[in-house]
């Protein structure tokens, strides 16, 4: 009898409306400094893109992209089993309630011309 060793998985590609999230690291520390405890760790829903479904890299009114840092609702979010930390999810785009951007315009210096300047 060969030996029938499951191979182990390449990737993961969710299905229909949904994206793949990378959960960020739960926070062990409040903003003032204050190290929590393991049992106390404040609940860490943002996270980043990491496989979208053709169902919405289609969908022209879903403005999610792969590499996204979002926000999202964990009550729908379903663990995957695929690495040793467990922090990939599968989460419904409906779940998904706002994404991080940078406003460019926010980051040029001050002494570089603008587009809506006149001179």
């Amino acid at each position: 009898m060969p030996n029938s060793k499951p191979t182990p998985f390449e990737y993961v590609e969710p299905i229909g409306h949904r994206v793949l999230v990378r959960k960020d690291e739960a926070k062990r520390e409040t903003k003032g400094g204050i190290a929590l405890p393991d049992e106390a760790e404040i609940p860490t829903i943002t996270g980043r893109i990491v496989a979208i479904s053709a169902a919405v890299e289609h969908d022209v009114d879903v403005p999610l992209r792969q590499y996204d840092k979002v926000l999202f609702h964990p009550k729908n979010a379903i663990p995957v089993d695929f690495e040793s930390d467990n922090q990939l999810f599968v989460v419904p785009v409906e779940d998904v309630v706002a994404v991080f951007r940078r406003d460019e315009r926010a980051i040029r210096k001050p002494d570089s011309p603008t587009e809506d300047s006149d001179q």
